[in-house]
């Protein structure tokens, strides 16, 4: 018998095989941290299976649960709405289908201190290590439509700058600010070595459209493939079927 209701991931999606290579990568390492539990993968948009076809899936073969966990690093609109609404049409679909969702993989500390890895190897591989009082940080995401998501997003440069000691400053793909005036406002600080690090699970077109935008600049790797992010995916598995659970009389 499996151990729990099946793990459904669900990803952006891109139209970047990087992208599906590498969600695929990490759900590889989510499924051998837990080989007793099933582990399926789905995507927003842009790539197959879709969230729909993955439920549907799930429901034929007679299964009655099921947790979410949206592959996502900000709770904007594909968290709040667009996954919610998915699901709510599956159990229509499925009566029988009890459907969990889990917050989104951001902003996890683990998170940091893995993008803080990334910074590190790079900076090491560059022999940048030797004056790290020269060095500042682009944090690069996304970006949102939501300003109330971009500003959770900026607050994480601080968070970075905290823990690490290095100048950092937030910079979006589709939003403001961008990349050239974080570079600018790293310079006026006074770092002259400046690193882009960047808040992606998986490197695709915005990843490719932050590097067209500052040809010479470094890059730090992004976040997965990763073992923290399989255990990550399995912490919001288990807390999200927590918070489901009836409660004993």
């Amino acid at each position: 018998m499996p151990n729990g209701p099946t793990l459904v991931a669900v990803a952006h999606g891109s139209r970047d095989p990087r992208s599906a290579a590498t969600v695929a990568a990490l759900l590889a390492q989510v499924r051998a941290a837990r080989p007793g539990t099933p582990t399926r993968l789905a995507f927003l948009d842009l790539n197959a299976p879709s969230v729909g076809q993955v439920l549907d899936s799930i429901a034929t073969a007679g299964e009655t649960q099921a947790v979410v966990v949206p592959l996502l690093l900000g709770s904007a609109f594909h968290a709040r709405a667009d996954l919610p609404a998915l699901l709510a049409s599956a159990t229509a679909r499925h009566p029988g289908l009890e459907l969990t969702q889990a917050p989104v993989l951001g902003a996890d500390p683990r998170l940091l201190e893995l993008l803080h890895a990334r910074v590190h190897a790079e900076c090491t591989a560059r022999d940048w290590d030797t004056e790290p009082e020269r060095l500042g940080i682009a944090l690069a995401a996304v970006g949102s439509s939501s300003t109330a998501a971009n500003r959770t997003t900026a607050g994480l440069a601080g968070e970075f700058a905290a823990r690490t000691g290095i100048r950092t400053e937030i910079c979006f793909a589709t939003a403001e600010p961008t990349l050239a005036r974080a570079a600018a406002r790293l310079r006026a600080r006074g770092a002259d070595r400046l690193l882009l690090a960047p808040w992606f699970l998986a490197p695709g077109r915005l990843t490719d459209r932050l590097r067209d935008q500052a040809p010479l600049l470094p890059h730090a790797g992004v976040l997965g493939p990763d073992q923290t992010l399989a255990e990550i995916v399995w912490d919001r598995y288990d807390n999200a079927r927590a918070r489901a659970l009836p409660l004993s009389a």
